[in-house]
């Protein structure tokens, strides 16, 4: 590889949520954040920029909206215009805006459980209530219960479907023939499908990212959708990402609450970094998912050797694998808080993505291999 994953990068007191929330001792393997450095590319013109020492107010540049466009066109296969694309500071920014937009306080908002947390937390704090489609569990793979998702969109009061795809926490790739039954659903009952894209570069051999847009007139015409490539290159924190809409209608409400909002520029930083990302890191990208698969074996591995009674969900997508606990016979938030309290390892409860999470533990296989290794030892002490 060119690029050295292996390398160890000091991040206590650096002000990272991943580390520094967490005691002096404890290994972080929770929030969906790498250990791995960005792009070269990405910090030299993040150096650029800061040698020109002036940092008045942004025009969001057209180079911006090509590298979008190229990226799209070359990585799913979808053709964008540039009047599509809304910039927005964050993913979260985009899911609080979409629903503010489309539904009111009091209506409801349907989602696929176990889900992303934010998910729950941005239509509880929208004043929505949720509406959760289970996900049905067999032999270890996720799949979708079309029927109680028929049923639940079929209530005239849900407006918006949070679609993510591909899927967190399940790591599961949607198929188009799953996409076009999710779509046809909405469109029957009117519900708007908002798709959390996000994860869709970081898809693994075999499986292949479907654009929920490129479906088709009726799915475009009636969808909106949320990506960013702060997950594929470790840039959360320049606040970066997009939404796609080729619905102008649609797309002027949406420009309509975020100039409400006050979300009206980008940071030059975050334009620039997300223009290099796209434009210069697809070979870092590739050797990325590599060693993030290699990383998947190695805990695939160890849990069959010295974790038998646990089972790991395939992983189809994502850096972010979902285990099944149940054997344990405890509920997942009291493993989780005894793994912190006793092994000084923090992954999350499965329940923090919903009810139907029970069970199962997140756990973010995203950083050098020496600390999965680490983070593995330490959960094959706690069980002893």
């Amino acid at each position: 590889m060119t690029h050295n994953f292996d390398e160890i990068i000091p991040r206590r007191n650096t002000d990272s949520v991943k580390w520094d929330l967490a005691g002096p001792d404890v290994l972080p393997m929770w929030v969906a954040d790498m250990d791995f450095r960005s792009p070269p590319c990405v910090v030299k013109a993040l150096e650029k920029r800061a040698q020109q020492g002036v940092f008045g107010y942004p025009l969001t540049p057209a180079a911006f909206y090509e590298a979008i466009q190229g990226w799209w066109q070359r990585h799913h296969g979808f053709s964008l215009e540039k009047d599509w694309i809304v910039p927005v500071p964050s993913i979260l920014t985009a899911l609080s805006t979409v629903i503010q937009t489309f539904a009111k306080p009091g209506e409801k908002v349907l989602l696929q459980s176990p889900g992303y947390n934010h998910f729950f937390m941005a239509i509880e704090d929208s004043g929505c209530e949720v509406v959760a489609n289970d996900l049905m569990h067999d032999n270890g793979r996720y799949s979708i219960d079309f029927d109680d998702l028929e049923q639940k969109a079929s209530d005239p009061d849900v407006k918006v479907f949070l679609l993510c795809s591909p899927h967190n926490p399940v790591g599961r790739v949607w198929t188009r023939e799953e996409l076009l039954r999710m779509g046809e659903i909405c469109n029957r009952h009117n519900v708007l499908v908002i798709a959390d894209e996000i994860h869709s570069d970081l898809v693994f051999e075999d499986f292949y990212h479907v654009p929920f847009a490129s479906l088709g007139p009726d799915f475009q015409s009636k969808s909106i959708t949320c990506s960013s490539t702060s997950k594929t290159f470790n840039m959360a924190g320049l606040q970066v990402a997009y939404l796609i809409s080729v619905n102008p209608d649609l797309k002027k409400q949406i420009e309509h609450t975020l100039h409400a909002q006050g979300q009206l520029f980008l940071s030059p930083f975050a334009t620039d970094a997300l223009i290099a990302a796209y434009n210069e890191g697809e070979a870092w990208m590739q050797e990325l998912k590599t060693y993030l698969f290699e990383n998947y074996l190695f805990l695939r591995e160890f849990v069959a050797q010295h974790l038998p009674f646990f089972k790991v969900t395939p992983l189809e997508a994502t850096y972010l694998v979902w285990i099944d606990v149940s054997a344990l016979k405890k509920s997942s938030k009291d493993i989780s808080n005894a793994l912190l309290k006793e092994q000084q390892l923090w992954i999350n409860p499965g329940t923090m993505y919903g009810a139907n999470g029970e069970g199962f533990m997140r756990i973010n296989i995203a950083c050098p291999r020496v600390l999965l290794a680490d983070g593995l030892e330490r959960l094959k002490k706690y069980l002893g």
